[in-house]
């Protein structure tokens, strides 16, 4: 089981506005890095969590579907199943009809059922599965408290701006962060 980002979100959850008003910042001057930071703390909080913050479009690659005949996603929320294609041995993809499946997009896992599971002829990778998820276009979609926790953890990368470069971020977690975020991880028994 192996994700492909497709499509990349188009959008942040926090705008530039909303970060300079948490640090109290009235300059232009460090607008740059701090772009570099919101994106870091999305894609940390997306990797923590199995969240998709905003609307991304993934791909899901299976070597045969499990059997008991529901694929679990562990990206979520899933908003829409677009495709499945199954490929013979000989490289040659079938895409699939998505009448009469199910899903259960907020689920955690999210959950795929079909009626007729497809078996791929090709031993790897045989069946892909192209899926959109996340809360919504914008940041106005995404939960407050997990915006609030991307704050928090931007404050902290940019308090240690000096030690870490921005691409060696996160430099660490700060206090209030796990609080903010524990309710949204998935948690496995």
């Amino acid at each position: 089981m192996t994700y492909a980002l497709m499509t990349a979100p188009s959008a942040e959850p926090l705008t530039l506005a909303d970060v300079k008003a948490h640090l109290r910042i009235d300059t232009t001057d460090e607008d740059d890095l701090l772009a570099t930071l919101i994106e870091a703390a999305r894609e940390h909080l997306e990797r923590d969590t199995g969240l998709c913050l905003i609307a991304q479009t993934w791909r899901l690659y299976l070597d045969r579907w499990p059997k008991d005949a529901i694929v679990r996603i562990a990206k979520s929320p899933v908003q829409a199943v677009r495709s499945v294609t199954v490929y013979d041995a000989e490289g040659t993809p079938e895409t699939l009809s998505l009448a009469g499946h199910l899903l259960d997009g907020a689920g955690r896992p999210a959950r795929l059922w079909l009626s007729s599971p497809p078996s791929p002829d090709r031993a790897l990778n045989g069946i892909e599965i192209d899926f959109a998820a996340g809360y919504g276009e914008a940041g106005t979609d995404v939960p407050g408290t997990l915006k609030r926790a991307m704050l928090l953890h931007i404050g902290h990368m940019y308090a240690f701006r000096g030690v870490l470069s921005p691409d060696q971020q996160p430099a660490g977690i700060p206090d209030g962060y796990e609080r903010l975020v524990s309710p949204f991880r998935m948690r496995r028994l």
